[in-house]
């Protein structure tokens, strides 16, 4: 019997691997600019790390971790998202105490949630995201919101929307999820099972419900933001300031409440305004100010971050027809007929790899012709020809494969003659 591949999980063969490698270039690029620094944590956690910091009342504790015993008989999880993790490990390490604060920091590695398969959604999948930790400002705020709605338009994705609310401090969140109690307790009956079972431990999930999403009482539910206080407001309207400064298009969702149980003040998601795109939400984020001090860090630091999923990401360039300017080149092929001259190609070959250039050579001494089909196969943009009559001048044949040219080149000028020619050096 053949072994397949897990479901939920993913082959990703070279040529699309070649999209991911210039995504993720591109989203270093992006990070180092905008100062964060990279942050690598383990792949599995303490199973408490989640019930903790995402909270017990998530479907991702509930119902989606990776959750496994140990030899030892600890429980450990495979990490469903990134920020408890990056959280626990800016405690641990005691980056509080660095010179520089906030810490802004970036990650880029794969998630693991037991979710039904669908286009888009798998059980392992990539997560970039990025977490600023310190102190608290709406202008960090609008920075975290600036980076990712940049990052989609330096895609060339422009049909994009961010959807923002407050979801104000614990206080009002509590009076707040009274009146969404008092609200929907009458007829909670009308909505499926797992809404029941949110309206005394977390109502505002309700406004996140999946299967009653057009319920009327959602749409008449009450809004967060009629119970902020001065504070939380003008801060909100601060952070607004900030986006409409930055050029930011968005607008306010107050059902918008995020699925993990950390957010306060700010949360939003970045969504795809395209209605062939069945996953709609391309990211999302938000600050979770209690999040340092529930996981045992310093009282007075305070987080906000965003992730997003390189699988949509991908999903989203396909739908609006965006083709990523891969470069599947390789510099040389060196061909080569003849014994003495196949050995000369794999030192020549080898030394040119050593200073950087993509180069490949025939390792089975097929005629001339075949060696050229590779060539071509390779998109090589010159061929090195090597035979016995080039061994006896000390002189190499380099063929334009676009043009077909060739010029001869000394054995000692090659170096020279390839810097001028594939990089553009005198």
């Amino acid at each position: 019997m053949v072994i397949s591949m897990p479901r939920g999980t993913q082959d990703i063969l070279p040529e699309e691997s070649r999209k991911w490698q210039y995504i993720e270039e591109k989203l270093r690029k992006i990070s180092s600019d905008f100062c964060y620094e990279e942050i690598r944590t383990p792949m599995f956690e303490s199973t408490e790390l989640f019930s903790r910091g995402v909270g017990d009342t998530t479907d991702i504790v509930q119902k989606e971790m990776y959750t496994f015993k140990d030899k030892s008989d600890r429980s450990l999880t495979l990490r469903p998202e990134g920020t408890a993790g990056t959280v626990r490990s800016y405690i641990e390490n005691k980056l509080f105490a660095q010179t520089i604060q906030p810490q802004k920091l970036y990650y880029v590695g794969p998630m693991f949630r037991y979710e039904r398969k669908q286009k888009g959604r798998y059980r392992q999948f990539v997560q970039y995201g990025v977490e600023v930790i310190g102190d608290e400002s709406p202008k960090i705020d609008a920075e975290v919101i600036s980076l990712a709605y940049n990052i989609y338009k330096m895609f060339g994705i422009e049909n994009i929307k961010v959807s923002i609310n407050s979801l104000g401090n614990p206080e009002e969140r509590r009076a707040y999820n009274e009146a969404l109690i008092k609200h929907f307790e009458p007829r909670i009956h009308e909505f499926d099972e797992d809404c029941n079972n949110r309206l005394y431990k977390n109502p505002m999930r309700i406004l996140d419900c999946k299967v009653d999403a057009k319920h009327e009482l959602i749409k008449t539910a009450p809004r967060l933001l009629e119970y902020l206080g001065e504070e939380s407001k003008a801060y909100f309207a601060e952070v607004l300031r900030h986006l409409d400064a930055l050029g930011v298009k968005y607008e306010i969702d107050h059902n918008l409440v995020r699925g993990l149980d950390y957010y306060t003040h700010t949360a939003f998601e970045i969504m795809i305004d395209n209605p062939e795109v069945e996953l709609k939400t391309l990211c999302g984020g938000g600050r979770y100010n209690g999040l340092v001090k529930l996981l045992e860090g310093p009282e007075d630091k305070k987080g906000i971050g965003f992730a997003l999923s390189i699988e949509r990401l991908l999903l989203a360039l396909e739908s609006e027809n965006i083709t990523l300017p891969i470069d599947d080149t390789i510099d040389l092929f060196v061909v080569s007929m003849g014994e003495k001259a196949g050995d000369v190609a794999v030192k020549l070959t080898n030394d040119l790899r050593l200073i950087g250039y993509k180069a490949q050579n025939d390792y089975f001494d097929k005629k001339m012709k075949a060696q050229m089909k590779i060539a071509d196969r390779y998109k090589a943009k010159l061929s090195i020809i090597i035979g016995e009559s080039e061994l006896e001048n000390d002189e190499y044949v380099v063929k334009d494969m676009e043009t077909f040219n060739q010029e001869t080149v000394k054995r000692e000028n090659i170096i020279k003659y390839l810097e001028e020619k594939l990089r553009g050096e005198k």
